[in-house]
């Protein structure tokens, strides 16, 4: 049987649904990031994939700039992006608080100085392969296995001004050779490792 190809759908679907009934603020990911009552952080996502985290923190007021270094995806996303600006109401505004930038994360983060990134590597294969959905086995089909993840990460922490969040599977072991985050937040099947840089590194998000 021959899959669908990859596609990626800000308009209907899980990314939808997940930005009108998540949980808004309350989730965990908005959380790592810093947002709080009366903060809304501007965020740099190095690793933008299927663009489903970047929608949603957009979509929770944040201007959201997306990384994306494979040319196939960047190209989907773009069209994803261009269809939603398309639509009437709250898609449209909360594209317009997305910028997609194609490149390599690691040449562009020093230029940027961004206050928080997001990093969301491509997580180590689980034992049953046949529990990774069809669209994440598509996408690491693409983009391979993110082995440069490390260095990316350390030029995270220096180009960050506030903090830089990885997205990491709950039971899988830290990236050898990694500092300490300063604190985590535990999801059912994810965790966030937030890694404090600015003034605030003693605090809590």
């Amino acid at each position: 049987m021959t899959e669908n190809p990859l596609n990626i759908d800000f308009i209907a679907g899980a990314v939808d649904y997940r930005r009108r009934f998540g949980g808004g603020r309350r989730q965990s990911l908005p959380k790592a990031l810093g947002f709080r009552p009366g903060v809304t952080p501007s965020i740099v996502d190095a690793t933008a994939g299927l663009g489903r985290d970047a929608f949603l923190l957009a979509s929770l007021g944040a201007e959201v700039t997306l990384i994306e270094r494979n040319e196939e995806v960047h190209a989907l996303l773009e069209s994803a992006m261009n269809r939603a600006a398309g639509e009437s109401g709250d898609h449209a505004e909360i594209i317009a608080r997305m910028t997609l930038v194609k490149g390599d994360a690691r040449d562009l983060l020093p230029g940027l100085r961004p206050e928080t990134i997001l990093i969301d590597p491509m997580h180590p294969p689980r034992d049953k392969s046949a529990l990774v959905k069809n669209e994440m086995r598509q996408l690491r089909a693409l983009v391979g296995s993110d082995s440069d993840s490390l260095e990316l990460i350390q030029i995270a922490l220096s180009a960050a001004t506030k903090r830089v969040v990885l997205k990491w599977p709950r039971r899988a072991p830290s990236l050898e050779g990694l500092r300490i985050p300063s604190h985590q937040i535990i999801g059912k099947s994810t965790r966030y490792d937030v890694f404090m840089t600015g003034p605030e590194t003693s605090g809590r998000s």
